[in-house]
């Protein structure tokens, strides 16, 4: 019996909604419908800029996470 399922995918950084909805219509949608399923979905992101962030943009991201109650977040 199979119990199990998991997956890893990079979304379009141009246009994450439209891959996230399409993950989540064909997906998702299909794990949730099946009675006693416990289903977690998270979210990783990852951002390099080798001449670094600005401070602007690390202020604007750090207080945006905060706000939204995103852990395990940082800079470094």
């Amino acid at each position: 019996m199979i119990s199990r399922f998991y997956a890893h995918a990079e979304l379009d950084p141009e246009r994450p909604l439209k891959s996230f909805d399409k993950i989540a219509q064909e997906i998702i949608s299909a794990l949730a419908g099946q009675h006693g399923t416990t289903l977690r979905v998270t979210i990783d992101i990852e951002a390099e800029r080798p001449e670094g962030f600005t401070e602007s943009t690390v202020r604007t991201v750090t207080e945006n996470a905060r706000t939204l109650k995103i852990i395990d977040t940082g800079f470094e």
